[in-house]
């Protein structure tokens, strides 16, 4: 439980704070192979990146049912499980897709200036919190902040904004109480999130956004790389 009054960052983790499309492009690759469908386009691809597994396959034409759910259960399998991707970080070892994936630079800096200011910290991703915390062991994220929160394995907790609401209920959140909020995230989906429980929103745009995905969807500040987050963050409470 926090003290109050309490600044909690929100913190989207695949395109911000990890660079992950090489595993999730490969992983989504594989159950579209599998399931004897064409593979989309590379823009596509990258369109994946955000909201959840489910809501990108039906986007692409695989309807709910039992065809779903094999597409799900085979893009777990090589995002999981099967260690048939190259290591970027260890050059000849074979990973996993969610290992197929590297911590944008800068990130360790910035989290550790933050939780040094005082700030409470908290991952929130659309990623099934069972595949979440394991990155966040690996790359050493769970160590830089306060908690991670992310989606269920069902249909229950999918999109963002009950992922945040998710979180504020396990972290004791209370607004009435002086507690305030920011979801820092690269995708339409954490500025949809935070609009829709009432925060604001920082945009970073060395994440997977499309040309004007951010302003679109009205996040409150805007930044164009990693060392200039503490400074937005510093400003939006301050503001």
């Amino acid at each position: 439980m926090i003290s109050h009054p309490s600044h909690v960052v929100l913190l989207d983790l695949d395109g911000t704070l990890t660079k992950s499309d090489p595993g999730i492009i490969a992983s989504v690759t594989k159950a579209f192979e599998e399931l004897g469908r064409p593979v989309p386009d590379d823009d596509e691809l990258h369109r994946f990146i955000g909201p959840s597994i489910m809501e990108s396959f039906q986007r692409n034409g695989i309807p709910a049912g039992e065809e779903l759910d094999r597409a799900v259960r085979v893009y777990r399998h090589y995002y999981s499980d099967a260690a048939v991707f190259d290591d970027p970080n260890e050059p000849g070892n074979k990973v996993p897709g969610r290992l197929f994936n590297t911590v944008y630079p800068g990130i360790p800096e910035q989290l550790a200036k933050l939780r040094e200011a005082g700030y409470y910290l908290a991952i929130a991703t659309c990623k099934p919190e069972p595949q979440a915390i394991p990155v966040c062991e690996h790359f050493h994220l769970t160590g830089m902040v306060d908690g991670v929160y992310g989606a269920s394995m069902d249909t229950s907790r999918l999109d963002k904004d009950q992922v945040i609401r998710y979180c504020f209920e396990n972290i004791g959140y209370d607004e009435s109480a002086g507690d305030k909020a920011v979801m820092v995230g690269d995708r339409w989906t954490d500025m949809d999130g935070a609009t829709a429980t009432g925060i604001g929103s920082i945009g970073c745009r060395w994440g997977y956004a499309e040309p004007n995905e951010l302003e679109d969807h009205k996040a409150t500040l805007i930044i164009d790389t990693v060392d200039q987050l503490f400074d937005a963050v510093t400003k939006y409470f301050a503001d």
